[in-house]
């Protein structure tokens, strides 16, 4: 491929539809138009999204990919010594390393690389022609950094073509999955190890003392609102990673725009309603995307969110469920096995390059997660 040229579009509406939705089939539901249109209308945080077409030399469409500045924290993984010293600090600095970065992948939910090329097409010459178009972006707008997220599992295979170009790779917050492989509830508390089923089993107890039960619910418009109150609680709570500030319009047009993919999960106390999951089938992978409920408290409602997940892929065949980043070992008790994920950070002024990869690392420490082994060996 000789050459590879990019066309960038200010909102989803203005792409064209046919080559974005070609590129997008058979990809991640994230990369869908729709997906797009939710977050362009949600009004989450500072985001401003934009979106690039990559075409070969016979002006054939091969490639998509999706963007946004955002102002994000340098030291977003800080420890917790650190993070109290820049909470000090930032008193008299609020916007203490807070930089305007611009950002290619996907917010809200982890993607898989931050680009979906077609079949034929190799990642080399099209992550050179990503990396000149937002290096131009950035520059022109101000902006000292440019992520790419999220690099995981066969997406590393990337890494020395992004480091070539001048980027850092560095660790993230991991995911976590569940492989579904048990044909009933029954059986999946079977295959645990004695010491993980008793407490689950123990958790489960209390919640039917407590007489919680859950609903699924694809129509959750006229409860957006509700829906993120119970979010903000968590959020408000919440002691480990957070970046984006979620809005109603997140849950109205999720709702609406997403309908049969996106799902709530309501979680009740006899008639209350308690609490919810919001999930979003994504071909065969069902994603753990936010939990929200009316009051903090430990009831063991989390653990019976996340074996009603369990037991609701089982239900519908899903064979893998994306628990998602933090809360690491609430989810290695549900029998969740950690996936590393990556991401690669460049700045735009040459001269300062070599050195913001071993500070962002001097900054962050991605939690070191230990792994548990829940289910007995076949």
């Amino acid at each position: 491929m000789n050459r590879v040229r990019t066309a960038v579009f200010d909102h989803i509406a203005e792409v064209p539809a046919d080559a974005w939705d070609a590129l997008g089939a058979g990809h991640s539901l994230v990369y869908s138009r729709r997906f797009w249109e939710v977050l362009e209308h949600s009004g989450i945080n500072d985001f401003r999204y934009r979106y690039i077409l990559f075409f070969d030399s016979t002006e054939r469409p091969i490639g998509i990919a999706g963007f946004y500045s955002i102002t994000t924290d340098l030291a977003i993984f800080a420890p917790p010594g650190l993070r109290k010293l820049l909470t000090q600090l930032r008193r008299l600095m609020p916007n203490f390393l807070k930089f305007s970065i611009l950002e290619c992948g996907t917010p809200v939910t982890p993607g898989s690389e931050p680009f979906a090329l077609a079949p034929d097409v190799a990642g080399d010459a099209v992550g050179k022609a990503l990396d000149q178009t937002l290096q131009e972006i950035a520059r022109r707008d101000g902006q000292l950094l440019i992520v790419m997220r999220d690099f995981e599992g066969a997406a590393w295979a990337h890494q020395a073509n992004f480091e070539a170009l001048g980027y850092h790779w560095l660790e993230s917050l991991p995911n976590t999955y569940v492989e579904v492989t048990w044909p009933t509830p029954e059986a999946y508390i079977a295959a645990m190890r004695s010491h993980y089923r008793r407490k689950l089993l123990h958790y489960l107890a209390q919640c039917r003392e407590q007489q919680f039960r859950y609903e699924i619910r694809d129509d959750f418009a006229d409860l957006a609102d509700t829906l993120h109150q119970q979010w903000q609680v968590v959020h408000e709570h919440a002691d480990e990673y957070q970046r984006e500030v979620l809005t109603p319009a997140f849950y109205r047009e999720l709702a609406q725009r997403l309908a049969g993919k996106a799902k709530v999960m309501l979680f009740y106390r006899q008639e209350t309603l308690v609490g919810h999951i919001l999930l979003m089938l994504d071909g065969e992978l069902m994603r753990f995307m936010f939990f929200g409920r009316h009051q903090a408290a430990h009831d063991g409602l989390w653990i019976y969110g996340g074996y009603a997940l369990i037991e609701t892929a089982i239900r519908l065949g899903m064979p893998r469920i994306e628990f998602g980043l933090t809360t690491y070992d609430l989810k290695q008790e549900l029998g969740a096995t950690i996936s590393p994920v990556r991401m690669a950070l460049r700045t735009t002024r040459r001269i300062l390059n070599p050195f913001v990869g071993p500070v962002f690392r001097l900054l962050n420490r991605p939690p070191e997660v230990e792994i548990r082994h829940v289910f007995r060996k076949p």
